[in-house]
């Protein structure tokens, strides 16, 4: 069984839109922040931080894309970008960009764990509001 979670960009986000390619470079700079801390305590981190390759396909192009894993202990994650129709508390509505973090059939433990770390990454930057797979919900930005 699949398993989500899920980034809303509010309207007191960073931003209230982001493109995949925005996305990446937030995973890119999550990777070299790693690798410099792993650096400067003369550790390899980096790969253990962040132990995928970025990986798009042709019918995902601008929507979607997956993190891969040849390391032991994981295999796959997918992250992709969509909207949504909410209704605001004075009734206005609007449209919402969310951030869909999916683990399928194959995916380990230790890739829920990494996408548990990434979540929390991401919703912080963007200041966001964060749906995690268990249910709960964290609010990064001010209300």
């Amino acid at each position: 069984m699949t398993e989500n979670a899920y980034i809303k960009l509010v309207p007191n986000s960073v931003k209230e839109i982001i493109s995949t390619e925005e996305l990446k470079d937030l995973l890119i700079t999550y990777k070299a922040t790693a690798t410099k801390t792993g650096h400067q305590l003369g550790w390899d981190y980096g790969e253990h931080a962040f132990p995928y390759e970025i990986k798009e396909t042709s019918d995902g192009k601008g929507r979607w894309f997956y993190l891969e894993s040849k390391t032991d202990r994981y295999n796959v994650i997918l992250l992709g970008i969509d909207q949504e129709k909410v209704i605001d508390d004075e009734s206005n509505e609007r449209i919402q960009t969310y951030i869909q973090v999916t683990l399928d059939q194959s995916s380990t433990f230790g890739d829920k764990g990494k996408a548990n770390e990434l979540c929390k990454y991401l919703s912080k930057k963007l200041n966001g509001e964060l749906h995690l797979f268990n249910g709960r919900i964290i609010y990064d930005y001010k209300r």
